[in-house]
């Protein structure tokens, strides 16, 4: 891969206005939503599957369950999460792909959606084309972790070490084309360094390598990752968000360590196979909206690290058609070949 000190222009981010990595303009919306009048026979009439393509633990089987319970008791019948790993994502996603658009079958998924089509020759789907968006759930910032024990205790240090020994320090991430593998290669473009990236599969097998100590230093979303740093288990060097997260106080963003630019999220969104009827596509949204804005449920949420943004289909749609040129020209900078 690419050792460069090329410096990426911009940020990805959620929000309407703000900067995008790279720079690139933001595409225009998605249109993969069904355009059926109505549902026939009457919805739901049975149990709904939301499959999550990730293994259980993580931050998007996480957003999944929350999600899942709150349906279950809004729809009256049960929502059922299902996990199905593999391929970095793309079993599950191709999966949904591939399903009757009959909203029985949904995906709860992660930024890997769109950046998987610029890692894998064939994915086995097409963000755009196959999919009505439903709404974004959630976001974190990603999150530089050490060891206590490993002697690093900042970026600077980090850079150091790295400099010092290149290509020997081991980078646990959660997989390949996962946003966290793609944030330290955006620290690799920008600092110069050179280490080994360690991938797993999933976020919570990576916290594990870097507790177990088979990893001194990660990537990881923020959820997965919190409970370790507030309990002094894992060092947190710095935030690729915004603004500091508000209960780690001390951890520092990398715009503020002198990254202008460097944020980065993972967000979890729901989508349905395209050509889901409107109507289920809009009562979903509205249903899910409700789960994550009541308090109990957002307090949670937010304590454990996420971001809520149950904005409905068309911010989705934004989301997804500007991320997927971002992500591809990161991949591409970086010199990460096509699977």
């Amino acid at each position: 891969m690419a050792t460069g000190s090329g410096s990426p222009a911009g940020v990805i981010s959620g929000g309407a206005g703000r900067r995008l990595l790279l720079g690139l303009a933001a595409a225009a919306p998605l249109t993969g939503q069904g355009r059926a009048q109505g549902p026939s026979p009457p919805w739901p009439a049975r149990s709904l599957r939301l499959v999550v393509p990730f293994a259980p633990g993580g931050p998007t089987d996480v957003m999944a369950r929350v999600v899942s319970q709150g349906l279950t008791g809004a729809l009256g019948e049960p929502v059922v999460v299902e996990n199905r790993p593999g391929g970095g994502g793309n079993v599950g996603v191709a999966h949904v792909a591939r399903s009757a658009p009959d909203g029985y079958t949904l995906l709860v998924t992660s930024t890997g959606f769109v950046v998987n089509p610029s890692l894998f020759r064939n994915p086995g789907y097409d963000p755009v084309r196959d999919f009505a968006p439903i709404t974004e759930l959630g976001a974190s910032p990603n999150v530089i972790l050490a060891r206590p024990d490993s002697g690093i205790g900042s970026i600077a240090e980090l850079v150091a070490r790295a400099k010092a020994t290149p290509g020997v320090l081991n980078f646990a991430n959660p997989g390949t084309g996962s946003t966290p593998h793609l944030t330290a290669e955006l620290l690799r473009l920008r600092t110069g360094i050179d280490f080994v990236q360690i991938p797993h599969n999933s976020a919570a097998l990576a916290v594990q390598s870097l507790l177990g100590g088979t990893t001194p230093v990660g990537v990881t979303a923020l959820p997965p990752a919190h409970a370790q740093i507030k309990a002094g288990a894992l060092r947190a060097l710095a935030l690729t968000g915004e603004a500091r997260w508000p209960d780690l106080p001390d951890v520092p963003t990398m715009l503020e360590l002198g990254y202008p630019g460097f944020v980065s999220e993972t967000f979890q969104g729901l989508l349905a196979p395209a050509g889901t009827p409107a109507p289920i596509v809009e009562r979903l949204a509205r249903e899910v909206k409700a789960v994550l804005t009541a308090p109990t449920t957002r307090d949670r949420l937010l304590a454990a690290g996420f971001t809520l943004r149950p904005e409905g289909p068309e911010a989705l749609a934004t989301r997804i058609a500007r991320e997927v040129p971002v992500w591809r020209e990161l991949i591409r900078q970086a010199g990460i070949p096509q699977e």
